[in-house]
């Protein structure tokens, strides 16, 4: 059963009203300075690439080691062959050089061709 509160306040309006939450508000602006024109340019990259059955190549823009044996190690100015994998992080594509293959970070390339 229902307190007795609720049932004898059934036809009454409520003595405190409900204050509305300007969070989200305070969300939309922040979100809406959010992206920044390199992001624009590295997510029409990967459209791009993806769009693309084939391989591109990628001029690497700085030194990377590889965290573990899944990632390709890279030397600024170096081209690569970069493709990507369905289902793999968007910040990531596969990588090659000669015989070595890995993932590689997208924010370390340059797109070409």
């Amino acid at each position: 059963s229902f307190p007795s509160t609720f049932l004898s306040n059934n036809n009454q309006s409520s003595s405190t009203p409900m204050q509305s939450v300007s969070t989200p508000s305070v969300l939309a602006s922040a979100s809406a300075s959010l992206p920044s024109v390199s992001n624009s340019i590295v997510t029409s990259g990967i459209s791009e690439l993806k769009s693309s059955s084939g391989s591109r190549k990628a001029r690497v823009l700085y030194d990377y080691d590889a965290a573990n044996s899944s990632e390709l190690s890279l030397l600024a100015d170096e081209v690569i062959t970069v493709y990507s994998i369905p289902g793999m992080d968007s910040d990531w594509l596969m990588g090659e050089r000669g015989n070595q293959k890995g993932k590689v970070p997208i924010t370390y390339l340059e797109l070409l061709n």
